[in-house]
């Protein structure tokens, strides 16, 4: 009895042990890609509806909290491919694209705002852009919601950024909502002054995400997995 119990314990400890590390890292890959191909779908399908509000309204508001939108959304790109790869050193990188998007979107929601208070144009449709606004308030939360859990089950810095900047968003979709509510009372001007303030929050989405991804690199949480590879 006590042969049978150690000879079976043996082979079977050995085939966990093996079996252990290949599933550790093909899990992460698999729930990594999940999440990001999840809020992909979701923050996809926001901006599609809000491009469609944005072609009846032209609203400076929603234009800047939509190509940050689409901005967030391509972010799932570089993050997709390090998961796919099982790399830290591509999960870093796809950290520094997160941060980078961010930034540029900011400077383009920016350059629109000005240019719209240059030549000033009255936001129509209001009713539309004010639920625009909410609906990228839920798309954004939930999205945060979906990388945020994943970032930190995985110890993916770079999935928490994605995670931290998706809420931000969230609550920067309400200001086109304010928007809308500012412009049905007469206050036109409000409109680009309100696209700008998004970009100032933007930017600062951009540099607390890029203290996030910073540290990440100290930490190297990412890259247990490539580590203990090259040990064996």
């Amino acid at each position: 009895m006590t042969a049978h119990s150690h000879a079976h314990a043996h082979p079977h400890g050995g085939q966990g042990h093996s079996h252990g590390l290949v599933d550790a890292s093909i899990k992460r890959s698999r729930e990594g890609l999940r999440a990001v191909g999840l809020a992909l779908l979701i923050l996809g399908l926001t901006a599609v509806v809000q491009t469609a509000v944005f072609v009846a309204s032209g609203s400076v508001a929603l234009l800047a909290d939509l190509i940050h939108n689409f901005g967030d959304a391509a972010t799932a790109i570089p993050l997709a491919v390090a998961f796919a790869l099982r790399s830290a050193r591509a999960e870093r990188i796809a950290g520094l694209f997160v941060v980078l998007a961010i930034f540029v979107s900011a400077c383009v929601a920016g350059v629109e705002a000005v240019a719209r208070l240059i030549e000033p144009r009255e936001p129509s449709h209001l009713l539309a852009l004010g639920v625009a606004g909410a609906l990228g308030f839920a798309g954004n939360w939930v999205a945060a919601a979906v990388r945020t859990r994943a970032g930190r089950r995985l110890d993916s810095p770079a999935l928490i950024a994605d995670g931290a900047h998706a809420r931000a968003d969230a609550y920067v979709s309400l200001a086109v909502v304010a928007s809308a509510i500012v412009v049905a009372l007469g206050l036109d001007i409000a409109d680009p002054l309100i696209g700008l303030g998004i970009t100032l929050v933007i930017l600062r989405i951009t540099w607390a995400s890029w203290r996030t991804v910073r540290a990440g690199h100290g930490h190297d949480h990412t890259g247990h997995d490539d580590h203990h590879d090259h040990a064996h």
